[in-house]
């Protein structure tokens, strides 16, 4: 085996180190007849390459085909535009308007800012060779509430007695503030501008017998229904002021229901008893008609004449309101956090923001901190309703608190928070859930707004469907063509309107005229803006930007300094200024009545009957003429004509002629004789009667187009 091998091996090598000695050995004779396979030729080495190269490439380009081709992915979302879209892809706005060719989408009402449907922005995509998905909606971490809170009710041992909280409510001029006046023995009536409370005053008054009552005097003037509102809501009794010599009016009416709404005891003050015309017992049946039933008719409540001029039985009226005060055994805990209802707000040139606030619970102290509505305070001052510094403030009293960062709105509720970080959390928390719960309403009205739209752009293409987008495009040119002016071909608005500027002295006074203004109910002829109100004196920023809107400004017991003025009156800025609520009112009125649209009236100045007809022949024409005797008044050819017959108006215009014994004439008088032709062709009849009268135009009362709309 080991020689055989070696000889193989010998062999091999021989080969393969000269082919041509293989090939002699196998041409030899001696060799048998079985030829081998040829060995492989340099050209059949080569076709063995290309071969293989060929597989290689074959196999590379079945490698190619087989690789996933990675489209380009768009991330979409509901109510995407078409520029939003375009951004999505990379691409420009044609992009879309060209993938969009060959649809059924009318593309010439299509623009960048047009919001596309789920099917439209998928097949942009697809078109367009990519591949959509989409969008996460991001959850938005939820913010926890940071809101101040009032505290649970204190235990029933720590509470003590408190003064009751009395409100003084009734019709205007009935003597409330006289009332109080007399108790406190004060002048505060010969303050008020025009005799009446303009503001909500909160006072304490000690009684002879050593009790305290807080009073708070609301105004009664129609226009400060908001205060006496809010000032039935903090109280805990309501005395209601009634005129012996007046009656139930509408303000005592207001109160009635104020007091029911809110669920508060009730005393009758019958007032001005010492008058000579002073009846309690007619007072006290009108009330009945309100249900409020004094007790002797039966029912529980007291009523109690007095006059508050001249100090008569207003013993016996507080005496009625202590009593009242035991029976609802009034309590409050005078430690713990303090909480409070803000009853005014105010800017004093020296203090900055003032408020005046009523004490529920706790005792009010300086260096507390304070949260009402979406601002805050560390309380520098507290003073008395005299102006009195006072070291603390228990329940029930009433306060006003200097060291405000801005101005709280009246009403709002006070509550004492542990620092002025956690102050500036509770504001910062209410601002965020204000913006929040407007974004939820601008978001419903966006949606409203686009449903509406998407309705009357449907309504307005359903005749034009058989049309191409081109031809509709051009159809709906041409019938909205008014509306594509270009902005020097556009005139002014027709609308009427009237901006307002409104400053008050305080909070309540700015709320009283703006609901007078929410009253206003003729915005179709004269649309009523407010641009801006606000507390404090009428700046220049205030006139200039009246100026800018062409609007008025009115304030209500505010100074304008002489400049101010002299500056509105150099752009010709209406400035209303007055002290008493009622007289702005009147400017109000009358400002408005100038701007509606004034009133047309009819004034009949004559009538005349028709005697008999006849025709006259000028030139080639037969002209009908009425001979005519006027009943009333008197006839006048320059006015209007109206012809009557038997209550129905057969013509109406002007006449052509009006004679007077053949001579023409302008008027003529009640008794006379005339003859008279039309503009027009008018057949007359014996019995017609003919109306000459005019138009009247009369300033609009816009309280009387409410009157008409109600």
């Amino acid at each position: 085996m080991n020689v055989m091998s070696s000889t193989m091996r010998g062999a091999r090598r021989l080969v393969l180190s000269d082919p041509t000695v293989l090939g002699n050995l196998l041409s030899s004779p001696l060799s048998p007849v079985w030829r081998p396979a040829p060995l492989f030729t340099c050209s059949q080495t080569r076709e063995f390459t290309f071969t293989q190269v060929r597989s290689q490439n074959k196999d590379q380009r079945v490698k190619k085909v087989r690789t996933k081709v990675e489209k380009q992915e768009v991330e979409i979302h509901h109510g995407m535009t078409v520029a939003s879209l375009a951004q999505a892809m990379n691409r420009d706005t044609d992009h879309i308007f060209e993938a969009l060719l060959n649809t059924t989408l009318d593309l010439g009402s299509l623009e960048p800012a047009s919001v596309l449907e789920e099917e439209w922005i998928k097949e942009v995509v697809t078109r367009s060779g990519m591949k959509y998905r989409w969008a996460k909606l991001s959850k938005s971490r939820e913010r926890p509430n940071r809101d101040a809170r009032r505290r649970p009710p204190a235990d029933p041992s720590l509470l003590v007695p408190r003064p009751p909280v009395v409100t003084i409510m009734g019709h205007v001029d009935h003597g409330k503030t006289t009332l109080l006046d007399s108790l406190r023995k004060s002048q505060i009536v010969s303050t008020e501008a025009g005799g009446i409370t303009q503001h909500i005053g909160a006072f304490l008054v000690q009684l002879p017998s050593g009790e305290k009552i807080t009073f708070l005097d609301t105004p009664g003037h129609a226009a400060f229904s908001s205060m006496r509102a809010r000032g039935a809501s903090v109280t805990d009794i309501i005395i209601l002021v009634v005129a012996a010599d007046d009656g139930v009016m509408n303000q005592t009416v207001e109160s009635i229901q104020h007091a029911r709404k809110s669920k508060v005891p009730v005393i009758v003050a019958i007032n001005k008893c010492d008058r000579p015309q002073a009846d309690p017992q007619r007072v006290k049946q009108e009330l009945l008609a309100h249900n409020v039933v004094c007790e002797e008719f039966g029912g529980d409540i007291q009523a109690i004449p007095v006059s508050a001029l001249k100090g008569n039985n207003l013993l016996a009226l507080a005496e009625a309101t202590v009593a009242l005060a035991e029976i609802l055994e009034l309590k409050a805990a005078p430690n713990g956090p303090v909480e409070g209802v803000v009853i005014e707000s105010r800017t004093n040139r020296g203090k900055g923001p003032v408020t005046t606030a009523i004490v529920q619970q706790g005792t009010l102290k300086h260096g507390t901190v304070l949260v009402a509505g979406k601002t805050w305070a560390k309380v520098r001052f507290l003073f008395d309703e005299n102006g009195r510094p006072v070291r603390e403030a228990r329940p029930s009293a009433a306060v006003e608190v200097v060291g405000w960062k801005d101005l709280p709105s009246a009403g709002e509720l006070l509550l004492e928070v542990e620092s002025e970080q956690r102050a500036k959390e509770v504001v910062e928390w209410r601002n965020y859930e204000e913006q929040r719960q407007k974004m939820v309403e601008e978001q419903s009205t966006i949606e409203l707004k686009q449903k509406q739209h998407l309705e009357q752009y449907r309504k307005e293409r359903e005749g034009l469907d058989h049309l191409s987008w081109r031809q509709r495009k051009s159809a709906l040119y041409r019938a909205n063509k008014s509306k594509f002016t270009r902005t020097s071909e556009r005139t002014q608005s027709d609308e009427l309107k009237l901006p307002l500027i409104i400053k008050g002295d305080v909070d309540g006074s700015v709320e009283a005229f703006l609901n007078i203004l929410d009253s206003y109910d003729a915005q179709e002829q004269c649309q009523l803006e407010v641009l801006h109100f606000g507390i404090g004196a009428i700046s220049e920023n205030d006139v200039n930007m009246a100026e800018i809107f062409s609007g008025s400004i009115y304030g209500f017991n505010v100074e304008a300094s002489k400049a101010v003025q002299q500056l509105a009156a150099k752009h010709g800025v209406p400035l209303h200024l007055h002290a008493v609520i009622y007289k702005l009112i009147d400017e109000l009125k009358n400002e408005l009545s100038a701007k509606l649209p004034p009133l047309t009236s009819e004034n009949v100045l004559g009538e005349a009957t028709v005697l008999a007809t006849f025709d006259i022949t000028v030139g080639k024409k037969k002209v009908p003429v009425a001979g005519c005797r006027v009943q009333k008044g008197q006839l006048d050819r320059r006015l209007k004509f109206r012809l009557v017959r038997e209550q129905d108006t057969v013509w109406e215009g002007s006449l052509a002629t009006l004679k007077h014994h053949k001579e023409d004439v302008l008027t003529v008088k009640v008794g006379m004789e005339c003859g008279l032709s039309t503009e027009g062709n008018v057949e007359f009849r014996p019995g017609d009667i003919v109306v000459c009268f005019e138009d009247v135009k009369m300033p609009q009362p816009w309280w009387a187009w409410q009157a008409r709309q109600g």
